[in-house]
C-alpha cells in the first residue's frame, strides 16, 4: 500500500509517495524548482493565487508518479499539509474571488487589535486562546471593510489546504485544527467561535463543514484524478496546517514534546494538555491534530516570519551569485560565535506575534568596515534567526512549557551546522534530527486517517533518527551573543 502526502508551502508544493509498511519514500519532488513569488502590492501585504497552488500540486504529482512508476490504484490515501492562515474566498460558481491573503500579510492586525479592545481579552481569549491578531478571521475583516463587493460574493472561505482538497474532491470541509487557525474555533463550546463570528458580522454558512482531522474527507473526482494522473475515488484522509503537521511528522503528540522547523518562517511547536494561553498573546495556541474536547492537546507555537526568507535574501544580495546554501554554511562557519560583534534582527517579513504584532523590519547592527566581512554577515543572519526563535521559546517557558529536547527534520535551516549548534547551545536543549519532512508527515497522517495503521506507534515505527546535536560544552559565547542581540531588539521596540 502506498500513501501520498503533499506539503503546500509558500515557496513550492512538495509531493511524497511512501510505502506504508516500510516507511520508505518511493519518490519525492517539489514544484516550482525556483522559489514561488509572493505578491506584495503594498508594504506588509502578501498574496498568492490559489490557482497557482493547484498548478503546483498537479506538476509535483506528475513528477513523483513518473519517478515511482507505480499503478495509481496502489495509492490508498492522501494527506495534505499547507501554509497556515491563508484566506481563500470562493463564490457560488466555484471561482476564486481574489488572490489569497497569506500568512505573512499584516493587514489584519488593526482589526484584531480593535476586536480585542472592543470585546476585551478576558472575554475573547478563554474561547479562542489567542487575541484575534493577524489570523484568517481578521484578514477577512479587512476584505469586508475594503472590498465589500468581493465580500458579498463569498460562498465559502477556505484555508489553502481546504482549497486544494476541495479542488480534489468537490467537498468543502475543514476541521477543528483548521478553524483554530482562522481564530474561529471555540474551545469552550467545541464549535465555531460565535463571539468573533458575530462581532465581525460573518454569516454562519460562510464556513466549511467541520469534520475530524483524521477521517475520510472524500475521494478524487474523475476530473481531478485525470489532471493529477491518479485514480478516481482515492480518499483524502488527513489534512492539517504545516506546523501541526510538522509536529506530527516528528512524532510530537504529547505534553513535553517539542518540534521545530525553519523554512520560510521558523517555528517552535510544543504540546500542552491544558486549555490555557499567554495573557499577552505573544505565542499562538491551536488545536493540535489529536486534540479532542475530552482529551485536550493544544499546540503552543512561537513563530518567526523572517527566518529562511532572510537566508534566501542573504543568498541573493550578500553571497556571490553562484554561492549555494552549502557554501554559505561553510562561509558562515568561518566566523566565530557572535559573528565578531554583528547582530541581525530578522523581522523583515511582516508583523511578528511574539513582538505583540509589531513590525520593526529587519536591521543590521554592529558592522565595522575594517573588521567584518561576508562570513560574519552570513553567520549573523543564522544567529539572528536562532535568537529570534529563542526569544519566543523564553515566552513559552514563561507559561510553563518545558523545552529539553527539540525534534526537527534534517531540512532547510537545520542542514546548517552553524544553525544547529547555535540553537542547541543557546537553548541548552538537545536537537534530535529525523529523516522526514512535511510531505512525508502528511503521508503518514493519511495512513492514520485511513486506518492503515492500528495506532500512532505503528505509524512512526519506521521513522529514522539521523543525529543528535548536543549543546556546546562552553555555552557562554552563545549566551552572550544572544544577550547582546536581545538588548538591541528591546531597544528597537
Amino acid at each position: 500500500m502506498i500513501l501520498l502526502g503533499y506539503d503546500l508551502g509558500t515557496s513550492s508544493v512538495k509531493a511524497c509517495l511512501m510505502d506504508a509498511a516500510t516507511g520508505k519514500v518511493l519518490a519525492t519532488d517539489f514544484y516550482p524548482h525556483q522559489e514561488a513569488p509572493i505578491k506584495s502590492l503594498q508594504p506588509g501585504w502578501a498574496e498568492q493565487a490559489p490557482e497557482d497552488w493547484w498548478t503546483r500540486v498537479v506538476e509535483a504529482t506528475k513528477s513523483v508518479m513518473a519517478m515511482a512508476r507505480i499503478d495509481p490504484k496502489d495509492i490508498k490515501a492522501i494527506g495534505i499539509s499547507y501554509q497556515m492562515h491563508g484566506l481563500v474566498m470562493v463564490d457560488k460558481a466555484g471561482k476564486v474571488i481574489r488572490d489569497s491573503i497569506i500568512w505573512c500579510d499584516s493587514r489584519g492586525v488593526p482589526y484584531g487589535e480593535k476586536a480585542s479592545a472592543d470585546l476585551g481579552d478576558e472575554n475573547i481569549m478563554p474561547h479562542v486562546l489567542n487575541r484575534p491578531g493577524n489570523f484568517t478571521a481578521t484578514k477577512l475583516a479587512w476584505v469586508k471593510e475594503n472590498e465589500p463587493e468581493k465580500f458579498d460574493r463569498i460562498w465559502k472561505i477556505m484555508l489553502p489546504g481546504d482549497y486544494v482538497a476541495w479542488r480534489m474532491t468537490g467537498n468543502c470541509l475543514t476541521n477543528p485544527e483548521g478553524l483554530s487557525e482562522y481564530m474561529l474555533w471555540d474551545f469552550r463550546e467545541n464549535g465555531p467561535a460565535r463571539i468573533l463570528m458575530d462581532y465581525f458580522g460573518y454569516p454562519a454558512d460562510i464556513l466549511p463543514e467541520v469534520v475530524p482531522t483524521f477521517s475520510n474527507q472524500g475521494g478524487l473526482t474523475a476530473e481531478a484524478a485525470a489532471e493529477l494522473g491518479l485514480a478516481p475515488g482515492t480518499p483524502i484522509t488527513y489534512r492539517a496546517g504545516d506546523q501541526p503537521n510538522n509536529a506530527l511528522s516528528l512524532n510530537v503528540f504529547e505534553p513535553g514534546e517539542v518540534a521545530a522547523t525553519a523554512g520560510t518562517s521558523g517555528v517552535v511547536f510544543g504540546i500542552n494538555n491544558r486549555v490555557d494561553y499567554d495573557p499577552q498573546s505573544r505565542v499562538n495556541n491551536f488545536a493540535h491534530v489529536n486534540h479532542t474536547a475530552e482529551d485536550p492537546r493544544i499546540g503552543v507555537m512561537t513563530c518567526i516570519s523572517g527566518t529562511g526568507i532572510l537566508n534566501s535574501w542573504m543568498k541573493r544580495n550578500v553571497a556571490a551569485p553562484d554561492c549555494s546554501y552549502d557554501m554559505m554554511n561553510e562561509l558562515a562557519a568561518k566566523s566565530p560565535v557572535g559573528s565578531r560583534g554583528v547582530s541581525i534582527l530578522p523581522f523583515g517579513n511582516g508583523a511578528e506575534r511574539v513582538l505583540k504584532n509589531q513590525d520593526p523590519g529587519a536591521s543590521f547592527h554592529g558592522i565595522r568596515f575594517n573588521i567584518n566581512d561576508r562570513n560574519d554577515l552570513l553567520r549573523a543572519a543564522q544567529e539572528g534567526i536562532v535568537f529570534a526563535l529563542m526569544y519566543g521559546m523564553e515566552v513559552m517557558e514563561g507559561i510553563g512549557m518545558q523545552i529539553n529536547k527539540i525534534h526537527a527534520g534534517h531540512a532547510n535551516m537545520f542542514l546548517s551546522p552553524v544553525f544547529r549548534d547555535t540553537l542547541a547551545s543557546v537553548s541548552g536543549a538537545d536537537i534530535v534530527l529525523f529523516d522526514t519532512d512535511g510531505s512525508a508527515g502528511a503521508a503518514r497522517g493519511a495512513g492514520i486517517g485511513a486506518g492503515i495503521y492500528d495506532n500512532r506507534d505503528q505509524a512512526f515505527a519506521t521513522l529514522k533518527q539521523i543525529d543528535v546535536i548536543h549543546p556546546s560544552a562552553d555555552r557562554q559565547p552563545y549566551v552572550d551573543a544572544f544577550a547582546r542581540w536581545k538588548n538591541i531588539l528591546e531597544k528597537s521596540l
